[in-house]
């Protein structure tokens, strides 16, 4: 998954000349992505993973591949964005991971804590090689390579996954329309603190990019991969709501050394130091999000919570995106650090603001 915007990118741009193009095509994808993910992991709550995930991830596959066909045969602009928004129907894997690691730790927070923050860890690998073998795999082949290939490693990963039932979570009947995640006590603030911690994770790519290059990122990825294996390892503390608000304390905090350090004019090596160093505060504030978010689902709504928060993330990281390149285009990128800075600092506000709305829900009563 982490393959297929670099893909897109790299194809579209390379065949029509056009990065602007290229980069509406994915924030289209992304668009759809946020109206059709919740739906598809409502249905699966409904029906079960295997049977939900291998047919939506067979659609994502057909929209990966028709946007290949698109591209090749020089097919008008449209289609592009018709065919990459096919794509939206790719399952959350993550969620649907951490939702296994929650039915079989249920009632040993311990454990759990350890599981998320290994599949943390994994996602931030997964996300760190994934851009670096897409462009690899397209420069050293042919343009269409690293979507061929991502969409490969998609379908073959997702009937892998599917195939192990025996960690499959059983289907919980219902016996009435069940509300929305959305109206769950706490909810909407803590999806509204992924919402600011994507735009943290946009804002930085674009800024980092525009400094230095693509390649520094995957700094930043490996400080958080390491943090994560760390945090795992650690007792975490009991109160998960002011463990997040460290976390969210931390990040801030180390978003400024990127800044200091471009608007100190260091060099190059600095700056990718202190990049390893604010990885550090991602994946521990991911893990400790996601698990506020296991706590406030119904159980049978699981697939579906996780999901709005990955969407929500994914908002975020669009619009730091755009403020970050703004930032980066008519301040210059040093300023431009501001931005995932602000963002986290916004994300801690929002966070210390809910907090008592997610005390009077089901995270203090479960």
């Amino acid at each position: 998954m982490g393959m297929f915007s670099v893909s897109a990118v790299i194809m579209i741009a390379g065949s029509r000349g056009s990065y602007a193009l290229a980069g509406a095509v994915t924030a289209t994808g992304l668009a759809a992505t946020a109206v059709v993910a919740p739906f598809t992991a409502r249905l699966v709550d409904r029906y079960g993973q295997a049977r939900v995930a291998v047919p939506a991830t067979a659609l994502a596959v057909l929209g990966s591949l028709a946007l290949v066909l698109c591209v090749h045969v020089d097919a008008p602009a449209w289609t592009l964005f018709a065919a990459y928004a096919a794509t939206a129907t790719t399952p959350n894997t993550g969620g649907m991971s951490r939702a296994r690691w929650a039915h079989l730790h249920r009632g040993d927070p311990a454990a759990l804590h350890t599981a998320n923050s290994f599949e943390q860890a994994a996602d931030e690998l997964c996300f760190m090689l994934g851009p670096v073998l897409a462009a690899t795999l397209c420069g050293a082949l042919f343009p269409e390579a690293g979507t061929l290939v991502g969409a490969v490693l998609l379908m073959t990963g997702v009937l892998v996954f599917a195939a192990q039932r025996a960690t499959e979570p059983p289907v919980t009947p219902r016996t009435k329309a069940a509300a929305s995640p959305l109206r769950t006590p706490g909810m909407p603030a803590l999806l509204a603190v992924f919402l600011a911690t994507g735009a943290v994770f946009g804002s930085l790519e674009v800024v980092s990019i525009a400094h230095a290059g693509g390649a520094i990122l995957a700094l930043q990825a490996a400080g958080s991969c390491v943090a994560g294996l760390v945090y795992g390892s650690l007792r975490p503390a009991r109160d998960v709501r002011l463990r997040l608000l460290l976390c969210l304390a931390g990040m801030t905090a180390l978003m400024s050394l990127p800044l200091l350090a471009a608007t100190g004019s260091a060099a190059l090596p600095v700056l990718a130091l202190c990049l390893l160093i604010a990885g550090a505060a991602t994946a521990p504030t991911m893990v400790t999000g996601m698990t506020l978010i296991q706590r406030a689902t119904p159980p049978e709504q699981l697939n579906e919570g996780m999901t709005l928060a990955v969407t929500a993330l994914l908002g975020g990281i669009a619009a730091g995106a755009a403020a970050g390149g703004w930032l980066a285009e008519h301040a210059g990128t040093a300023t431009g650090y501001a931005a995932p800075m602000s963002a986290a600092a916004l994300a801690l506000l929002v966070a210390a603001a809910g907090r008592r709305s997610v005390n009077r829900g089901p995270v203090q009563a479960r």
